[in-house]
């Protein structure tokens, strides 16, 4: 049974506390979506928090750190296909749900760019898997998903099979055209009705079915399936210089493209198509969920770059949520790896755009009294952006006097120990500790997991059983295990025991930056992880840090700083890092790097108005290489100005400040001093 993570809600307003929730609830529904497929907010909800948090660091920019989700495109990998490494990052694309968010989007960018508005390319957004195929002199020779938007899977023998997909170009050119595969819903319906006739499983959606038909380890399997194709983009393209343009070129090519594209000169003509495309989305033969916007100019979109794992000249314009209603059956609680007890919603399934909803979150058992959901109740569920499931509010008037009011335990559902709710916090947690078998069954999970060890064979069911039955009694116990003990597992027989063994050997060498990921320490991400491994080099300097000495690692504040320190003032912890340090675990990092210098180390640089050699984020590329900072806005604390044509506002401020304004030319010329190849040649 997959729990549900803490979701422990700060009361107070202090800005770096609500960061570093928010930082750590993102990452937990970043985890839930691409890696459990097991999402537990809505779009809506996800974006919110998201939103608040990258306003939060625009606001206090001391509070945005590396390892913040807003830095980084969400999603994992395969790793039963081949890894192909994208030239150029599928990034995600930033939400809108209303008109508000459109125009806010709008606004900031030509607040950034100092322009009055854009051109904007729109076409609807086909719920597929979006997927990037590399054709060298016209020849396609790799196709793969768009994975964890860096690294992607191999997936060209079934893209081969895709019709609407050439072999070769019109033209013998060297490009990479990206688009969306998808499923059309009668295609997918008499799938489905074959694969019920034949006792198979059901897919959930037309999406679900085009991503299970894609990612088959038998093409002739993906041939047989009816998926398609439309092209988005491109990537290498000479000649254009608008995205309208490259698609275009691309239709040319032999590709298909969307005829009903188009490009409106502002955001009413924006508006208006997004509202035609909501009101005809059931006439379509695919399923859309909403519509895309991109600045259409290239230029313009070099000059807007990208902020974190989103590009800023793009934005996705999500359709309202589909709503039905469906009765309340039960109330479980789950039990998190940090203790807290978290209420499931049983529901009588229902369908909902496509997907069969049975269960969803309820979050805390504030929000079963704030809905005042009971029993037995008639409910509304909606899909946010047609994705998640919530319960958007019960339906009294539908009771029948049969319903009864849910009492929340007081006592762990998994050990009997109390279940404590610590004062100010949203919520309950079992005391049991060590004791509790279902807390150390979701650590074990975590541990092997994908973003931590990668444990292949130790997956959510067996790390159940091996606590079950005493087998692992904490973390380290899994590098302990014989043959004999596994093989004495039900179902688990010497081929699959010899592979567990291999695997939790070949997760030795993951690094230590993964061992600390892995430990499960609260407030502690990946790039958290990264950042300590980097700084303090080894786990015994980790350990041994004081709570200041934690603070001054570059990013951290003192909620996570806390955490790690009580974390390793257990005597409990201590003893399992010891056992895996026996087992073998690397507990120094070979390539520990404690401080990254360079030239324009302790520099912060601004770039304003149209730069003629490079484009704004190659720049501060350059700014970064050197071991500078680049920034978005000018204070006191601004090394230099770099301002090219039409500076604006931006310009005034600085002469304000006092800070130095340096040319690109004189920008240039300080970079070549340290580094000449660096310098870009002249457009």
């Amino acid at each position: 049974m997959t729990s549900l993570e803490d979701r422990r809600e700060p009361a107070t307003l202090d800005p770096a506390q609500r960061a570093a929730w928010l930082r750590r609830e993102i990452e937990d529904h970043d985890y839930r979506y691409y890696v459990l497929a097991n999402p537990i907010v809505t779009d809506a909800e996800y974006d919110r928090l998201f939103q608040e948090l990258l306003a939060l660091e625009a606001a206090h920019p001391e509070l945005a750190t590396p390892e913040s989700p807003t830095q980084r495109p969400g999603g994992t990998i395969e790793t039963s296909f081949a890894p192909v490494r994208h030239d150029v990052p599928m990034l995600s694309l930033a939400n809108a749900f209303e008109r508000e968010g459109l125009e806010s989007w709008a606004t900031r960018n030509c607040k950034i760019a100092e322009r009055n508005g854009f051109g904007y390319a729109l076409e609807p957004k086909i719920d597929g898997l979006a997927i990037a195929l590399r054709y060298e002199k016209g020849r396609f020779v790799c196709g793969a998903t768009r994975g964890d938007g860096v690294t992607g899977e191999d997936v060209t023998l079934n893209l081969k099979t895709i019709k609407d997909i050439p072999a070769q170009l019109a033209e013998p050119l060297d490009v990479e055209i990206r688009g969306e595969v998808y499923m059309e819903v009668a295609e997918f319906e008499a799938l489905n009705l074959r694969r019920g006739e034949a006792g198979e499983a059901l897919f959930a959606n037309p999406r679900n079915a085009a991503a299970g038909s894609l990612r088959q380890q038998d093409p002739r399997v993906t041939k047989e399936r009816p998926l398609r194709f439309w092209a988005y983009g491109a990537v290498g393209l000479t000649g254009v210089d608008s995205h309208s343009g490259a698609m275009a070129r691309v239709r040319e090519l032999g590709l298909p493209v969307w005829p009903d594209s188009a490009v409106v000169p502002d955001l009413e003509a924006v508006w208006t198509y997004c509202r035609r495309y909501e009101a005809t989305r059931a006439d379509l033969p695919f399923e859309i969920d909403g519509v895309v916007i991109k600045v259409d100019a290239l230029r313009d979109q070099a000059d807007l770059g990208s902020v974190g794992r989103e590009p800023r000249w793009a934005i996705a314009f999500k359709f309202a949520p589909t709503q039905a209603t469906t009765q309340l059956l039960d109330i479980e609680i789950n039990v998190g790896r940090t203790g807290t007890l978290n209420p499931v919603a049983i529901l009588e399934p229902v369908a909902i755009g496509g997907v069969t909803v049975a269960r969803t979150t309820l979050h805390n058992e504030d929000e079963i009294v704030r809905k005042d959901l009971r029993i037995g109740d008639m409910v509304i569920v909606q899909r946010a952006g047609d994705v998640i499931p919530q319960i958007v509010k019960s339906i009294p008037e539908k009771r029948t006097g049969d319903e009864r009011v849910y009492v929340f335990p007081d006592h762990c559902p998994a050990c009997g120990s109390p279940a404590v709710r610590p004062a100010g916090q949203v919520m309950r947690y079992c005391t049991g500790g060590k004791r509790c078998r279902a807390q150390l069954a979701e650590q074990l999970k975590h541990f092997a997991s994908r973003r931590a060890l990668d444990i292949e064979g130790l997956g959510a069911r067996l790390a159940e059983v091996l606590v079950e039955q005493g087998l692992v009694n904490d973390l380290a116990d899994a590098y302990y295990l014989t043959r004999d003990q596994l093989i004495g597992l039900e179902r688990f027989g010497e081929k699959s025991a010899d592979n567990l063994l291999a695997s939790l050997e070949a997760s030795k060498g993951r690094g230590l930056g993964r061992v600390v990921f892995a430990l499960g320490i609260r407030d502690v991400g990946e790039q958290t992880a990264r950042a300590l491994v980097d700084h303090f080099g080894s786990m015994d300097q980790l350990a041994a840090a004081t709570f200041e000495e934690l603070q001054a690692v570059a990013g951290l504040g003192p909620i996570v700083a806390q955490s790690v320190h009580a974390y390793f003032g257990e005597a409990d912890n201590r003893a399992v890092i010891e056992k895996l340090r026996t087992a073998g675990l690397p507990m120094v990092e070979a390539a520990a790097q404690t401080a990254k210098t360079g030239p324009f180390s302790g520099l912060s640089f601004v770039f304003t108005g149209r730069l003629a050699r490079m484009a704004r984020p190659e720049a501060e590329a350059l700014v970064a290489r050197l071991g500078g900072k680049a920034s978005s806005t000018v204070s006191k604390a601004t090394s230099f100005l770099v301002a090219g044509d039409e500076a604006g506002s931006k310009l005034e401020k600085a002469q304000k400040l006092k800070v130095p304004v340096i040319s690109e030319d004189e920008f240039l010329e300080r970079v070549a001093s340290h580094d000449p190849a660096l310098v870009p040649a002249s457009r």
